[in-house]
């Protein structure tokens, strides 16, 4: 996943009641109503973030007879794990080697 992958989906991420609806959507596929119904957010906003997640690759829409309903893709999101667990392991390898100097300081 390149940078320029992450950065939208990180941006999708970075709100709470799109946590929220992702959480939700977890549990299972569900329109943007069905959502409303659920949690504490307007069936519009809930289609506003629906919009967002969707850019981001993070949801798909699914025809079921006349309605919208959402999935989630876990392998963005698994995508997206991976990606940041590689920079936090670059990052610990950098941090141990400043240690390895300071202590041979």
């Amino acid at each position: 996943m390149s940078t320029a992958t992450l950065v939208p989906v990180l941006a999708a991420l970075g709100d709470d009641s799109r946590w929220s609806i992702l959480g939700a959507l977890g549990e299972g596929e569900a329109s943007a109503s069905a959502l409303a119904d659920r949690l504490p957010i307007t069936r519009q906003a809930i289609a506003k973030h629906l919009a967002v997640l969707r850019e981001a690759g993070l949801v798909v829409p699914v025809r079921a007879g006349r309605e919208v309903r959402y999935r989630v893709l876990g392998t963005e999101l698994s995508a997206t794990a991976r990606r940041l667990d590689a920079i936090g392991v670059a990052w610990d390898r950098r941090l141990a080697a400043i240690a390895e100097i300071a202590e041979s300081l």
